[in-house]
């Protein structure tokens, strides 16, 4: 006997489930429903199966095939126009003239006994057997009512409660002899229990109705199809689970990473692949596809997650259905009975109502509050850039494919023939990702000089040579599932606002220029870079009196790129140094606060132990320096500027020096009592390259390990940095503890509140408001300026729902007083 499952309706009702992907392969416990269906048939010997498929109809030809992989035979019919479920059946009929057949939907989930079903079709001799089920809430499905003999009596579709008659329900489950064709008109819309069913009764034709034992679900709604899943995990239907029940109703499937520290509370399922972070809590009935990430914090609950999908840490999911392909990022928020559907980004801090749809590709900015179906709206990222150029997790947010994008938009606002150098930091993925930049931008008529893994100032300083811009890809900084693809001018600094607006333009409008095959752009690998560099920095940084100070010194590389640089460079120095954690570590492309934190104590002790007059650490990129004195001690970043500030200004004793508005006053303190000015820059690291780059500037720094030595480069430079550092120490003969004691103590103290994005233009007026008669500076977001000088700060961030507060006062309590009473006209503004 063979089988036909019909797998053409368009599940509206399971809408936006069903906007790109057809009802029967909705997963259920991470298995399409018709492959559910599929093994049953197989179960009971029917594995020559016509599928009749018509809405998305190449989807499901694609997943299944011919059906080998299951051990079944499948051919297809396909419906040209929507034939009803008579006329599905009679578009297969060529395959089905011989013999009974069973008719079967592809979207209900059922573990009927078939093979019963069949007997008792035959012993009836029946034209039509159709199985029955009994269910509590009739009103949705077809109401049958039969004899003692088994013999139907009355049909009647979807009824009201006043029509019921009986809780015996047609489940779409039939047994047909061919002749049953006879009554169905070809290529017209015709339906079994409307058109045909009445017919044959009122012709007296022997149709019966088979009451069945078991479990029925038609999916047809976004309760039973939650119900479903958790149907399945409680064991309530025989249907094949794929994976391994490692604890009572926990079924982990293959290559699965699930984390010790993660608490799963069965019955759940995880799917194949998927990583399950520790410190996550997966609770009841959730289902969790293939591929799927689920990081540190989140919460699930009632939850069916499909494949692909991202977790961000902290978000909380209860009883809601999550798309394939789609982003949770941090601290979202999906309430009960609502839908995401494929291919969404839900952002940061974000909340989706229950009950609420939300369409494929949709794009929930970070912050936001839907309280109502997010259909035809379809609103992208506002920008491409952040603060580290365009950021986000590998393979969630930044993918070979955003890259090839990137790029091929980054070259097409450049001329044909144009050189970009193109670099990387340690990490595997900023080398894959790498490689399908340079492809692109080869395949956009660039040229490519490819330095390779070399430090983040270096790829700035070759891309200043003759190339007419550059890209870097690194690991986010403190972040080691991120990474930042950094894009610079022909200066090699960070592209401007308006060269970041035109590549976001082209971007958007996806023009990309392509290259006719005889413009391919060129690849090389310039030679002696490392040796370039630190010839120029030794030639332009003074380093008189190094050789004859008999400093000694730590140096640590991070393992980092930083050490590819130090060996040349601290020979031709002629300093007696020693260096620690040379090697590149592939494991570790950055470090978080903690390893730098015991990384600078392991420094200190070395310093401290072998008698050297200072320790220096390069970040992993060998853009950032943090200090450690001849005693071992660690010098904070904020108070490093001072000391660098304090040696710089001394020694040039005019001059200015670039800072971020953030940063202590006792900056200008210092700078004023050695005859030099301070001009403050916004926090944007472009604004501080600016006006290092001016001539006149003296120094910059960031109070975040970052150095500007304008003289050299007009961008951070640890190196850079470094080596005017023990220059400048070597001719004053002052150790960094010395310099630091004459420098007076700052207080200034920071907040991050969190600000929807709705709210962020109405808290900056509230803060205007509030300051009244008080000066106000309004270089970077609005500084309000007490009259005894202390002073507080509030920016909104440009990437975030967050708002940032600087204060500083004369002492601790002071600032923290200031810092607490804005904090709360930011707070009230926000609520």
């Amino acid at each position: 006997m063979k089988a036909v499952v019909m797998a053409g309706g368009e599940g509206t009702r399971l809408r936006p489930m069903t906007s790109s992907m057809p009802k029967p392969l909705l997963p259920v416990a991470n298995r399409p429903i018709m492959e559910h269906v599929l093994r049953l048939l197989k179960r009971h010997g029917l594995n020559e199966t016509v599928v009749t498929v018509q809405f998305l109809a190449s989807l499901v030809k694609n997943y299944f095939g011919d059906g080998e992989e299951l051990g079944m035979e499948l051919t297809y019919a396909n419906e040209e126009k929507p034939l009803g479920t008579a006329g599905s059946v009679k578009n297969a009929e060529e395959a089905l003239k011989d013999d009974a057949f069973l008719v079967i939907s592809g979207d209900a989930l059922t573990d009927f006994d078939l093979t019963e079903l069949i007997n008792f079709h035959k012993e009836k001799g029946a034209l039509v057997t159709v199985c029955l089920t009994r269910v509590p809430n009739p009103l949705e499905f077809g109401i049958t009512i039969v004899d003692e003999e088994g013999k139907v009596e009355r049909f009647l579709e979807k009824p009201t409660w006043g029509q019921v008659f009986s809780d015996t329900v047609n489940t779409g489950i039939y047994v047909m002899e061919p002749e049953v064709f006879d009554y169905v008109e070809p290529d017209v819309p015709v339906d079994w229990s409307g058109d045909v069913f009445p017919q044959l009764m009122k012709e007296g034709k022997p149709i019966y109705g088979y009451i069945a034992e078991g479990y029925w679900e038609d999916v047809g709604t976004h309760e039973s199809y939650v119900k479903a899943q958790a149907d399945v995990l409680e064991g309530k239907v025989d249907v094949d689970v794929d994976g391994f029940e490692i604890s009572p109703g926990v079924w982990v499937a293959e290559g699965a990473e699930v984390h010790p520290d993660a608490v799963l509370r069965g019955p759940v399922y995880i799917g194949d692949y998927a990583k399950v972070e520790a410190g996550s809590e997966i609770r009841e009935h959730t289902v969790v596809g293939s591929n799927v990430v689920v990081k540190s914090g989140a919460f699930l609950h009632k939850a069916v997650v499909h494949d692909n999908v991202y977790v961000g840490p902290h978000s909380n999911l209860r009883g809601c259905v999550v798309g394939k392909n789609t982003d949770i990022m941090r601290a979202a928020r999906i309430e009960d009975g609502a839908v995401i559907g494929d291919e969404c980004l839900i952002g940061e801090e974000s909340i989706v109502q229950g009950n609420v749809r939300v369409y494929p590709f949709k794009t929930i900015e970070a912050g936001a509050f839907v309280n109502t179906s997010v259909i035809w709206e379809s609103r992208g990222q506002a920008h491409l850039f952040g603060a580290r150029g365009v950021s986000g997790i590998l393979n969630v947010e930044i993918t070979p494919e955003l890259a090839v994008r990137l790029a091929g938009a980054y070259a097409t606002t450049l001329k044909k023939g144009s050189t970009v150098t193109t670099a990387r930091d340690h990490s595997r993925g900023a080398r894959a990702l790498k490689r399908a930049v340079i492809s692109a931008l080869q395949a956009s008529a660039i040229d490519v000089r490819d330095l390779e893994n070399v430090p983040l100032p270096v790829a700035r300083q070759q891309t200043a040579r003759g190339s007419a811009g550059g890209i870097m890809i690194r690991t986010t900084p403190g972040v080691p599932d991120s990474v930042d693809i950094m894009f610079f001018d022909g200066q090699g600094a960070d592209l401007s606002q308006g060269s970041q607006r035109k590549l976001d333009r082209v971007f958007a409008r996806q023009e990309y220029r392509r290259a006719f095959p005889g413009e391919i752009g060129d690849l090389h690998f310039p030679a002696s870079v490392f040796d370039s560099y630190t010839g120029s920095l030794l030639r332009n940084v003074d380093t008189t009196g190094i050789a004859d100070s008999g400093l000694k010194v730590v140096v640590d590389a991070s393992n980092g790129s930083a050490g590819l640089v130090l060996p040349s460079l601290l020979g031709k120095l002629g300093v007696d140094s020693l260096t620690i954690n040379p090697g590149l570590d592939e494991s570790r492309p950055t470090e978080t606060a903690d390893m730098r934190r015991s990384g600078m104590v392991r420094l200190g002790e070395i310093v401290a132990s072998s008698g050297a007059a200072f320790g220096v650490r390069f970040d992993p990129v060998g853009e950032r320096l943090s200090l450690v004195d001849e005693k071992g001690r660690i010098i904070e970043d904020d108070r490093a500027l001072l000391v660098m500030l304090d040696l710089v200004a001394a020694e040039r004793r005019s001059g200015r020096v670039a800072l971020p508005v953030t940063t202590t006053r006792i900056a200008e303190q210092v700078a004023a009592y050695h005859g030099t000015q301070v001009e403050w820059t916004t926090t944007s690291p472009d604004d501080l390259t600016r006006v290092g780059g001016e001539e006149g500037t003296i120094f910059g720094g960031d109070g975040k390990g970052g150095f500007i030595v304008p003289e050299f480069s007009s961008v951070y430079d640890a190196t850079a940095a470094f080596v005017r550092l023990i220059g400048l120490v070597g001719r004053t003969q002052l150790t960094l503890s010395q310099i630091d004691a004459r420098i007076p103590r700052a207080h200034v103290l920071k907040r991050d509140l969190a600000t929807p994005w709705a709210v962020k233009g109405l808290v900056m007026r509230r803060v205007v408001e509030a300051a009244g008669d008080r000066f106000v500076d309004t270089t970077d977001g609005v500084r309000v300026v007490e009259t005894d000088g202390r002073w507080v700060m509030v920016l909104p961030d440009p990437a975030e729902a967050v708002t940032h507060l600087w204060a500083e006062g004369p002492d601790d309590a002071s600032a923290q007083a200031l810092l607490d009473e804005w904090s709360a006209v930011v707070d009230s503004a926000g609520r």
